[in-house]
């Protein structure tokens, strides 16, 4: 068969899924069938608990849900609590959140010297990993790349099928410590083979924190400044968890019910946090902003900016998809939490990059683009800017490839899927198993030789 042959053939197929494979809109009503598992409200359904994380955007008023200022709580915690707390001591949070989130409480000063010791033990990979694995085969995309790794240390795990409470810590544990060597050095050899560049492989160096070793690996001269190092500490921190409900997470809590092993399961969720509509969002919101600078003459006339907002709406700019980037969250309205924070400290980075014109387009993007929408748009909740609004343009001042940035996402949130996990496997939970409603109708089976 000729591909042009081959090719005919997947069009006919795609003919038929087209013809026959399309629900009818109505059907979804009718059953009353809450598509993404949320309401018209973009309330999701309830289909689990967890004491790990809270996301608060609604309070309730005489039995009505009112939109409200949204928070986040790690464990009970508020998130701004715990970013004050760290920045006022002048140190980094990433290590301590991950304690956090694993284990239900904030560590004592020694506890916490032991768990940064077993941390730093562990942020190693196995001998020739980078050659065997990392370099064979190299992937264009660093989320491939990312799941391959992590799938081959099963087989450098010498108690790989374990999901014991003990064991699945001891993996966590492992693999939140290797995830940046895995991230960094899965975009060297990327580099190296599909850009031409130098092959630079940095060991971490002990004593750094995971947001300095990230820096100090990736670039050729290991140079970083403080203010680089703790914006990047404070990316991982806000990435780490966002509720049991949020689609790698809910991946995560799924693929665990069915008792599969750490490795399988973490690489569902790394599958999941690819797509563009999770993870993945903030590069085209680095794209987005690429292009308003461009096709915008005067960034500071508000005119002019809503004027294109509302083409890129119209689906008449940047990718047509009718979408403004970073504005709007599954659940959130008013604000989202994480971006209130980024926003305080975005603004010294631009200052040290030079680039304050580009924080001002931004935050006049911000503030425009909910207006925009809501002239053109029916609106069942507030919209606002969501964290990938700040933490591309942030990945942007840090010169970081755009082929780490969801990578680098799941750096940090590999610690809320490990929290996830154990809390799924310590509380002896069925296998998720939901119903789906057949619409089609029966007919009778024909024998091959009397179809046309």
């Amino acid at each position: 068969m000729t591909k042009e042959q081959a090719d005919k053939l997947i069009d006919r197929y795609s003919d038929y899924v087209a013809q026959g494979g399309v629900i009818d809109n109505e059907l979804y009503g009718k059953y009353e069938v809450k598509r993404g598992l949320r309401d018209i409200s973009g309330k999701g359904v309830v289909v689990g608990l967890t004491e790990i994380s809270e996301i608060v955007s609604y309070i309730i008023e005489d039995g009505d849900l009112i939109p409200c200022e949204g928070k986040l709580f790690y464990r009970g915690i508020n998130i701004e609590e715990i970013v004050r707390g760290f920045i006022d001591e002048n140190r980094f949070g990433f290590e301590e959140v991950c304690f956090l989130l694993l284990f239900g409480h904030l560590p004592g000063k020694k506890e916490f010297e032991e768990f940064s010791a077993l941390m730093e033990e562990n942020s190693t990979v196995p001998d020739n990993f980078v050659r065997d694995t990392i370099m064979n085969a190299p992937s264009k995309d660093m989320m491939n790349s990312l799941a391959k790794s992590v799938l081959t240390l099963y087989a450098y795990d010498d108690n790989p099928d374990d999901i014991s409470v003990a064991n699945v810590i001891r993996q966590s544990i492992r693999l939140i410590a290797r995830f940046p060597l895995l991230a960094v050095y899965g975009y060297q050899s990327f580099a190296h083979y599909h850009k031409n560049q130098s092959l630079v492989i940095h060991p971490p160096k002990k004593g750094l924190s995971i947001a300095e070793n990230i820096l100090y690996m990736l670039r050729q001269d290991s140079a970083y400044t403080a203010l680089e190092a703790r914006i990047l500490d404070l990316v991982l921190v806000l990435h780490a968890e966002h509720g049991g409900g949020n689609n790698s997470t809910f991946t995560t809590h799924v693929v665990t019910s069915s008792h599969t092993d750490t490795y399988s399961s973490v690489a569902a969720s790394l599958g999941s946090l690819k797509g563009p509509r999770h993870g993945g969002a903030n590069i085209k919101v680095v794209q987005m902003f690429r292009e308003i600078q461009g096709k915008i003459s005067d960034w500071h006339d508000d005119d002019e900016i809503s004027a294109y907002l509302e083409k890129i709406l119209n689906k008449e700019a940047f990718d047509k998809s009718g979408l403004i980037y970073g504005i709007g969250h599954a659940v959130y309205s008013l604000s989202d939490p994480r971006a209130l924070i980024f926003r305080q400290f975005v603004e010294k980075l631009a200052e040290e990059k030079n680039r304050r014109e580009e924080y001002i387009l931004h935050s006049k993007v911000e503030y425009l683009a909910p207006r925009v929408i809501a002239k053109k748009r029916k609106m069942y909740k507030g919209v606002s800017a969501n964290v990938d609004f700040y933490s591309g343009f942030v990945y942007s001042m840090l010169d970081l490839p755009e082929e780490l940035y969801t990578p680098l996402f799941a750096v940090s949130r590999i610690a809320g899927w490990s929290a996830h996990r154990i809390e799924e496997l310590a509380n002896l939970g069925k296998i998720i198993r939901p119903a789906y409603k057949s619409v089609s109708k029966q007919r009778p089976y024909t024998h091959l030789n009397g179809r046309a």
